[in-house]
């Protein structure tokens, strides 16, 4: 199969986009790209991959996103491919709103599956589209910042950049006592 991939500078260095021509299928930052290979052939074992610029203006998109356009990403649909658990997740993300943090247990919870936080941790370490499937709007049950495929500091830039108030390791807003400290 082949997708298209766009290479493009951010604030937060170089990100690495893939698109099946329709959809955004991967999306992660370039000192990641192993990685992302690795999940890209899981669910697309013969892929070949071919440059092209802002396809389907995903690139675009983005570049909105970071100059703070924060709700233009919800306009990119995403093939996540993915368990059904795993996609419950991933959607489950994207309704999250820029300028709030969850849980990983608050999203458990969410999904009707309260104990199942361990496993909410794990599909969003196996997201395989960053930033637009926003992962990093979980935190820790204390508002720690944890658990970010692509570092800490992005992590903390990207919550800074949409509005959560970030200080240390905690995160100081939560969808449900917006404006109080995670509990």
């Amino acid at each position: 199969m082949e997708l298209c991939i766009d290479r493009f500078d951010s604030v937060l260095g170089e990100i690495l986009l893939v698109s099946d021509g329709k959809r955004l299928c991967a999306l992660d930052y370039a000192d990641y790209e192993n990685r992302m290979m690795i999940l890209l052939r899981r669910h697309y074992p013969k892929l070949q991959l071919r440059e092209a610029s802002d396809p389907q203006g995903f690139t675009s998109l983005l570049g909105a996103y970071f100059a703070g356009d924060l709700g233009c990403i919800d306009r990119i649909p995403v093939n996540t491919r993915g368990t059904a658990f795993q996609q419950q997740v991933w959607s489950a993300l994207r309704t999250i709103p820029p300028g709030t943090a969850l849980t990983y247990g608050e999203l458990a919870a969410q999904l009707g599956k309260p104990t199942a936080y361990r496993a909410v941790g794990m599909t969003n370490a196996l997201n395989p589209i960053a930033i637009v499937v926003p992962c990093h709007r979980l935190v820790g049950v204390n508002g720690a910042l944890t658990g970010y495929a692509g570092g800490l500091e992005r992590k903390r830039w990207l919550l800074q950049h949409e509005g959560v108030c970030v200080s240390g390791v905690m995160v100081l807003q939560s969808a449900q006592s917006e404006g109080s400290w995670l509990q």
